[in-house]
């Protein structure tokens, strides 16, 4: 599945991975009019994060399980390339 996912995704998710972020600061950073830079829309369609409401109301973006998921198959493979 990794090979499958652009590598701006993997990236995206890798940031995602330290916790979740605020939506607002999510689409500072991610978002892009240009159609050929799809990190965002690529990530949710494929269900790797999601967005959700914080207990204050505010939004924020943060890994799905499969999203986690992908991150750890891409870190035990580097650590496959190291030994």
């Amino acid at each position: 599945m990794i090979e499958s996912v652009n590598v701006l995704v993997v990236d995206f998710l890798e940031w995602l991975a330290a916790g979740p972020k605020p939506y607002a600061e999510v689409m500072e950073v991610w978002r892009t009019s240009c159609p050929r830079l799809t990190v965002w829309e690529d990530a949710v369609d494929r269900g790797l994060v999601a967005r959700r409401l914080r207990s204050d109301g505010q939004a924020e973006v943060a890994l799905t399980a499969s999203g986690l998921a992908l991150v750890d198959a891409r870190a035990v493979s580097r650590l496959e390339l190291i030994d």
